[in-house]
């Protein structure tokens, strides 16, 4: 489990590297998760071997939430300011979210037939 760990954060690190060192618009632990994802492809023993601790990691998540909830409340004042915007662009991006999925979703039933498959 030490092992796996330390293989997370060093593709963690390895991926904040290289967005510093080459100016990229991505962010570092986005590339290590895609450099890991490298060594899981050209490795599938790792990715076996990974599935205990990541299970592990995903079961204690909500942990990972209580700093970012902390810093909510520390700012509540701000928050109470701009509170009613936050509100109003959370509804409407999550509604034209299901928007676009549902629309997506249609055009693709009718572009493949699915609806004649089903009847």
């Amino acid at each position: 489990m030490i092992f796996n760990l330390a293989l997370i954060l060093s593709c963690q690190l390895a991926g904040e590297a290289l967005s510093r060192a080459l100016s990229l618009p991505m962010p570092g632990p986005v590339i290590g998760m895609a450099l890991l994802l490298v060594g899981f492809i050209v490795r599938p023993t790792l990715a076996t071997r990974m599935q205990d601790t990541t299970k592990g990691i995903l079961a204690h998540l909500s942990l990972l939430f209580v700093p970012a909830g902390v810093g909510v409340i520390s700012h509540a004042e701000a928050l109470g300011q701009t509170g009613p915007a936050l509100l109003a662009a959370l509804v409407l991006s999550t509604a034209l979210a299901l928007t676009a999925g549902a629309v997506t979703f249609v055009a693709l039933a009718r572009l493949t037939g699915a609806r004649e498959a089903q009847e």
